[in-house]
């Protein structure tokens, strides 16, 4: 899993010494719920996941630059809606002491040129539930395009279920946008 590193922040390869930072935004009951799961009741269970995520190698720590604290998690993951080997699923979630300042989509856009640039993905696709308008405006920020809602298509931990509202940026449209934003 490549480095990637932004104006403020740096991702990288989640490890075992980051359960700590993982635990602390991973127990938050007003973070795990906006992307359907559940908050992390003990250490034992962000290190399970934690594991999971080294092993994988498809999800990379947000840490800041500064501090080189895990603030957040953000990876490209098979999209189960699509059965196409050349689209990944961006995923995310920030610890909430740092929702507000953009950090989000500043690390959502280094992984999408990741993709595009590097990987050679043919499109990116992103869901959120109707309720997470933050996780909309990233969204948005980053040039997605709206496809559309499936109904009813998430069943949650807790058994609610929710629409997904459905995103997707394709490699052209990502090399227009880039060739617009060099121009102008």
């Amino acid at each position: 899993m490549k480095t990637l590193i932004t104006e403020r922040l740096i991702l990288r390869k989640f490890r075992e010494s980051d359960l700590d930072d993982f635990y602390e935004y991973a127990k938050n009951p007003r973070v795990g719920p906006n992307a359907g799961w559940r908050p992390h009741e003990s250490k034992e269970v962000s290190f399970d996941i934690l594991k999971m995520f080294i092993e994988n190698n498809d999800v990379w720590a947000i840490t800041d630059k500064n501090t080189g604290k895990v603030i957040g998690s953000i990876g490209l993951h098979i999209d189960r809606k699509r059965n196409n080997d050349n689209v990944r699923m961006l995923g995310y979630v920030l610890s909430e002491d740092y929702w507000g300042k953009g950090l989000m989509t500043e690390a959502a856009r280094e992984v999408i040129r990741y993709a595009f640039e590097d990987m050679g993905l043919d499109l990116i696709s992103v869901y959120h539930y109707p309720s997470n308008i933050r996780s909309k405006r990233v969204i948005e920020k980053c040039g997605f395009q709206y496809e559309g809602t499936l109904k009813r298509a998430s069943v949650i931990f807790n058994g609610n279920i929710y629409d997904d509202v459905c995103y997707s940026l394709t490699r052209e449209d990502y090399r227009k946008k880039v060739k617009e934003n060099s121009t102008g």
